[in-house]
């Protein structure tokens, strides 16, 4: 992912995903190799269900990608990795970004909602 790539709509979401610290630290946590749901909860001292809100807010905005596998067990994991990305941002960048913004993003104002986010 590179920013030329993304709409502006996208942009937004890309920048108000990484703006939660605990998304930061996820992301920082799998750059180093793709990890567990379970492993990776208690690496970063959070519970499954609070990890999983954050993945997928990181998924949906592309920035990580899963995959199901079978332990030996039989038992299925999910697995997370970091998407390659390269975010250089620049304020040229911002105005060719703002040419494909729409009025609403989410069913409403990005700005407001940003705000409202669980993080």
């Amino acid at each position: 992912m590179r920013i030329a790539d993304l709409t502006g709509d996208e942009l937004v979401r890309v920048l108000a995903t990484l703006a939660s610290p605990h998304r930061m630290r996820v992301l920082a946590a799998l750059s180093t190799g793709r990890n567990y749901v379970s492993r990776l909860a208690r690496d970063l001292g959070i519970s499954r269900a609070l990890l999983q809100v954050h993945l997928k807010r990181l998924e949906k905005a592309g920035l990580v990608s899963a995959h199901l596998e079978l332990s030996e067990d039989g038992k299925a994991m999910k697995f997370y990795e970091v998407t390659p990305f390269v975010l250089h941002l620049t304020p040229q960048a911002l105005v060719i970004a703002t040419e494909t913004l729409t009025d609403t993003i989410d069913g409403g104002d990005a700005a407001l909602n940003i705000g409202k986010e669980r993080e």
